[in-house]
């Protein structure tokens, strides 16, 4: 007979307040043969507050084919496996993705548990609509990639939710207003936590705040989506500039260069000349 494999739980850790963390997922945490962690020194903290004392594993984006595969074969042998990320809920912009994942394939049963998670509070605070929205993580670090993103999300009618670092918030928010305006905007940082600050208002006056004071603690960005009089406007300019590329083309069949035709359109139309050059290429 087959032996019977382990179970892999999901088990949501706090964010910020060691407080918050259900009763099942200490029960959890007591009961497995070995914790998978995405830091193995900030679970022991959350252990040691609890008096856990569990086996730990070091589970994380650079480990995860190697460890991956050792805690799938744990699973097959039969144990049970807790799975944390350094705070939230596992499985949500962490590697915890691929272990689940290869979980699925070999059969193995699954346990979710319900937690915390850092982007629900952000939306729930936030004042937008919560019927409908789109959490996009962390962005891209390619430039490339990431405009892309942002150009699909400016026309995005759903609440939109990203996360991103200190480091690179203010370039972030710069790229935001840049294709989306000047939206109204949350953001929120360490929550749960002393310092826990949410701000509201817009783009415009989040840029101003954050380019005096030094952002600190990873933000969740939480934008509102777009209005239907911005939507109308948006379609209007797409016309407008599909009618200057049509121009474009019938210039260039008539003997202009490609230069002479772009610089003719962007004083017609009066739209930047990089900006009818790339679309014009595209």
């Amino acid at each position: 007979m087959e032996s019977k494999k382990g179970r892999l739980f999901l088990c949501p850790t706090p964010i910020g307040n060691l407080e918050d963390i259900t009763l099942r997922v200490l029960k959890v945490l007591k009961e497995v043969d070995v914790i998978a962690a995405e830091d193995t020194r900030v679970t022991k903290k959350l252990l040691n507050h609890y008096g856990i004392k569990k086996p730990l594993i070091s589970y994380h984006e650079h480990n995860k084919d190697s460890k991956g595969e050792e805690i799938i074969k744990r699973l097959i042998s039969g144990e049970d496996v807790a799975l944390v990320s350094d705070a939230g809920t596992p499985g949500i912009s962490d590697p915890g993705e691929d272990l689940i994942r290869a979980a699925i394939r070999e059969n193995i049963d699954i346990v979710p548990l319900p937690g915390p998670s850092a982007f629900i509070l952000a939306l729930i605070v936030s004042g937008f609509s919560t019927r409908r929205f789109v959490f996009e993580g962390f962005l891209p670090k390619k430039e490339k990639e990431r405009e892309k993103i942002l150009e699909e999300l400016s026309r995005e009618k759903r609440t939109i939710i990203i996360y991103e670092s200190p480091h690179r918030l203010v370039k972030t928010l710069r790229k935001i207003k840049d294709k989306m305006g000047n939206r109204n905007i949350v953001l929120a940082r360490e929550l749960t936590k002393f310092y826990e600050e949410i701000f509201r208002g817009s783009l415009e006056e989040a840029l101003a705040k954050y380019q005096e004071e030094e952002p600190r603690g990873e933000f969740v960005v939480v934008i509102e989506g777009i209005k239907q009089e911005e939507e109308l406007k948006g379609e209007a300019f797409f016309d407008i500039k599909k009618q200057a590329l049509e121009r474009v083309e019938e210039y260039i069949k008539n003997g202009m260069t490609k230069s002479q035709a772009i610089r003719r359109v962007s004083k017609e139309f009066n739209i930047s000349k990089n900006e009818i050059y790339n679309d014009f290429h595209k």
